[in-house]
Order: structure tokens, then C-alpha cells, then sequence
């Protein structure tokens, strides 16, 4: 059997900036936009893309996620040439080692990627929120002829020193990748999305897993190789909306983007790049007679009776009489009481605020409630 792109998701991130909200659930299975989860929007880019093998590397509390995960059927990837399989670390004749690091977690599966006899493997993050599909990436990956191929997106210069910023020359070659560098040459950030000739990478991975000394990372290790070994990089420049959601705030800032008109387009209804995620099978929300609803999105099952303005609302929350929740994350299962008042929080899963509480009123700094 042989692939032309071959997808792996890196999803074993245990994202502690999203504190107690990945205590007990692996960070790319944090609820986003009431309706999703935030490996959606990766694995559904893949499904766009016509994508037909795509596996998922999972680590930390994986039970869920693989639950979660499962056959692909959600987003189209359980047919009879299709399929997704979650990958966990597993014990082999050489020992059991959790995944050391991006690279690795790829080494470790190098038997799996051979299976397909894949001509390009495409590397992407689990944790990112964008939607697209790789299919221009993938025709300039070839057009040029190149080993690696990274896209990248535009940030303010004064937050470049945040990411890996790639150096181009004038065709978008890459000649110097800076990992978080202090004094940064360019405003080019890695959006963690990597496409490589397979056989070359396998060779870059093989050297890579002998080397005592690496971080076994693609940002630290593989990309500085290739590139000093003369192999041909190529920049793809992303055109669209993205967001790394790895902290309260950057989550909760994301959320609120779709409330204020989702200006990305991230959660429209072009089939072509449809966002597909679980149906929860709830009742159809509830808005009483008492209770309001304005410049929000609540999902199915949801109960409103007080007020709910500029906020996400998830499946099953419940928002009782006199309250008043403003530019909040409300996520599954969650309980606002009778006359509480809530501003500007994420509220976590089955989390209760109590009858007549106020939290984080008048802030303007994002609170978790978890």
C-alpha cells in the first residue's frame, strides 16, 4: 500500500499553562467554541485535504483522547481506504520509553509511516486552532521540489522572540531557523506544521534517535540539521487566522474572537472545510422566558435563564434565573446559580458557582474557574 502524504498529529501534550483544565485531560481534548475540541480542527483540516492515513500520537492522559479519537469516524477517516489510529508509546524488544520529545515521538513510530511507503509525511501540532487544508502547501512542497517544507505565519515583531522564526532569502528558501531567539531577524513564526520527503527524514530521525545529546525535537534538532546539511526548506506563508490557545488567556481570547463575529470564518458552513466534531446528542438548548441570550453561541442542551452576553456557552451548562454571565467560557455540564454575576472566566467542566457569587467582576484580566 502506498500513500502520497502521509498526516501525524502530535497530540501528547500535557499543556500545563492551561492549569487545572488538563489535570486529568490531555490538552488537545480541551473543550473550544461550546461544540469542539481542539484536535477538531487539525484532524478535520486532514480530512479537507484528503488526507487518507492519518496517526495520532498520544501521551499524556491518553485514555480520554483515544477514547475520543477513535476510528476516525467523526471526521470521515474510518472508510475502506481511510483510517486513523491513535499511537500511544508501547514496549517493544528494545525496552519502554515515553515520547522524549517531537522527533522522537516520530522515530518511534518510523515502522508504522513505513507500512504506507508514504512519499511526504505532513507533521502538525494537535493543539492549534486554524482551519485550511494542506493542499497548497503540499503543491508547492513538490512544486519546489523540496525536502522540508514549513508554514509559517506573520506575528508583531515584539512577540516573534515567543516562536521559532524561520530566515528566508527572496523565493522563501529557508536559510537560518532561530528557536525562540532574544534579538529575532524576522517576524516568520513556525506554525508547527511541517511536510518532509519521508525518506529524508527517516534518514535525519535515524541519526537524530543516535545521538545521545539531542533534544530529539524537530524545532531544536531536526530543522537545524537539514538545514546544515544543505537540504533544500521551503516557507509556506499561511494566509489566515491561527492561534496557539497554550495558555488561559490565549484559550479564552480565541474563544471570544468567534463571539465578536468570527472574522476567520472558523466556524461557517463551506462544506469544503467544514469543521467536524462529536455529536453530543443533547436536547436543543433552552433560552426562558426570563432569560436572554446576545452576541454569544450556546450549543445544544444548554439552558439559559438568565443573561448571557458576549460568552460561549457549552452542551449542558445551566445559567439560572437573575444571573448574569458576560464574556465568559462556559464549558460542558457547567452550573451559574440563581443571581451570580460572572465576568470575563473560563469556567471549567461541572464546575458550580454558587447562588448570588460574583467572580472577577470589573477585570480585566481572564480568571479560570476550574
Amino acid at each position: 500500500m502506498s500513500e502520497k502524504v502521509l498526516a501525524m498529529v502530535l497530540a501528547g501534550g500535557k499543556g500545563t499553562r492551561l492549569l487545572s483544565l488538563t489535570k486529568k485531560t490531555a490538552k488537545p481534548a480541551v473543550s473550544f467554541g461550546a461544540k469542539y475540541r481542539i484536535i477538531d480542527f487539525p484532524l478535520s483540516n486532514c480530512a479537507n485535504s484528503d488526507i487518507n492515513i492519518v496517526g495520532v500520537l498520544t501521551q499524556y492522559e491518553s485514555i480520554a483522547l483515544d477514547i475520543y479519537v477513535g476510528n476516525g469516524e467523526k471526521w470521515g477517516l474510518n472508510g475502506v481506504r481511510s483510517k486513523m489510529i491513535s499511537l500511544s508509546p508501547r514496549q517493544t524488544e528494545e525496552g519502554s520509553k515515553w515520547y522524549e520529545g517531537t522527533a522522537d515521538a516520530i522515530s518511534k513510530n518510523i515502522e508504522f509511516i513505513d507500512s504506507f511507503n508514504p512519499d511526504h509525511v505532513l507533521i502538525l501540532s494537535g493543539d492549534h486552532i486554524y482551519k485550511t487544508t494542506y493542499k497548497d502547501m503540499i503543491k508547492l512542497h513538490e512544486d519546489s521540489n523540496a525536502d522540508a517544507t514549513i508554514s509559517v505565519i506573520e506575528v508583531p515583531m515584539e512577540e516573534a522572540s515567543r516562536f521559532g522564526i524561520m530566515n528566508t532569502d527572496k523565493k522563501d528558501n529557508i536559510v537560518e531557523f532561530q528557536e525562540k531567539p532574544k534579538n529575532p531577524k524576522s517576524n516568520l513564526a513556525s506554525m508547527g506544521v511541517y511536510i518532509f520527503k519521508w525518506k529524508t527524514l527517516r534518514r535525519y530521525l535515524k541519526d537524530d534517535a543516535e545521538n545521545e545529546k539531542s533534544s530529539h525535537d524537530f524545532g531544536k534538532n531536526i530543522i537545524p540539521a537539514m538545514l546544515e546539511g544543505g537540504r533544500k526548506m521551503k516557507a509556506y506563508r499561511f494566509q489566515g487566522y491561527w492561534r496557539d490557545v497554550g495558555t488561559i488567556a490565549s484559550l479564552h481570547e480565541a474563544n471570544m474572537d468567534i463571539v465578536n463575529g468570527d472574522p476567520a470564518g472558523l466556524l461557517n458552513n463551506d462544506l469544503s472545510t467544514r469543521i467536524y466534531t462529536e455529536d453530543t446528542y443533547s436536547v436543543p438548548q433552552y433560552v426562558g422566558k426570563e432569560g436572554s441570550i446576545k452576541n454569544s453561541i450556546a450549543n445544544q442542551g444548554a439552558v439559559i435563564l438568565g443573561t448571557v452576553r458576549d460568552s460561549v456557552v457549552s452542551n449542558d451548562a445551566l445559567i439560572l434565573d437573575n444571573s448574569v454571565v458576560t464574556k465568559c467560557v462556559v464549558m460542558t455540564g457547567a452550573r451559574i446559580g440563581r443571581g451570580a454575576k460572572v465576568h470575563n472566566c473560563i469556567i471549567g467542566p461541572n464546575v458550580v458557582i454558587d447562588d448570588n457569587e460574583e467572580v472577577n467582576l470589573n477585570s480585566d484580566e481572564v480568571k479560570l474557574i476550574a
